[in-house]
């Protein structure tokens, strides 16, 4: 883990945990490391001191420059967050009747799903609709092989 030292555009400063360097890029690249105070999502990495220890820290004190402190009422990782319009919701509602159809109107075949829908993709067995689990080495080896099939949508509130 990683803790790097931000600003976004309008100089709020604040702090935040990453995996490492890639997934801050990543996630910055992607628009999902915003300010907590503001929202932007134009951050950038602030010069940051590195972290050393007391007696390294007297040794050392006339030659580090202090770190910039984040505002004492900012959470040490932020979560992004959004308000959703009346549109978004929509949507929303919709992807929620999809799934509640597709799992109403479907066999739940749950770890033998690539195993199914090989079967009837390959007609050994008759087509119908089906959902389960599949790995996302499973998923890739039934995509190569032309099998089409889709995710079951998730919505955010679902993982909570």
């Amino acid at each position: 883990m990683i803790r790097y030292s931000l600003n976004c555009e309008r100089g709020h400063n604040f702090e935040s945990w990453f995996q490492d360097s890639e997934a801050y890029e990543k996630q910055a690249n992607h628009g999902l490391v915003t300010c907590p105070h503001c929202g932007s999502a134009k951050v950038e990495k602030a010069i940051m001191a590195p972290h050393l220890s007391a007696t390294a820290k007297k040794r050392r004190a006339s030659v580090a420059p202090p770190a910039t402190p984040a505002a004492p009422d900012t959470p040490s990782a932020p979560a992004p967050v959004a308000m959703i319009s009346p549109q978004e919701q929509e949507l929303r509602s919709k992807l929620k009747e999809l799934r509640d159809h597709l799992t109403k109107n479907a066999d739940n075949v749950g770890t033998k799903f690539p195993e199914e829908a090989r079967k009837m993709h390959y007609g050994e067995i008759e087509h119908r609709s089906i959902y389960g689990v599949a790995s996302t080495e499973e998923a890739k080896e039934m995509a190569e092989e032309g099998i089409e099939f889709h995710p079951l949508p998730t919505l955010p509130d679902e993982r909570n």
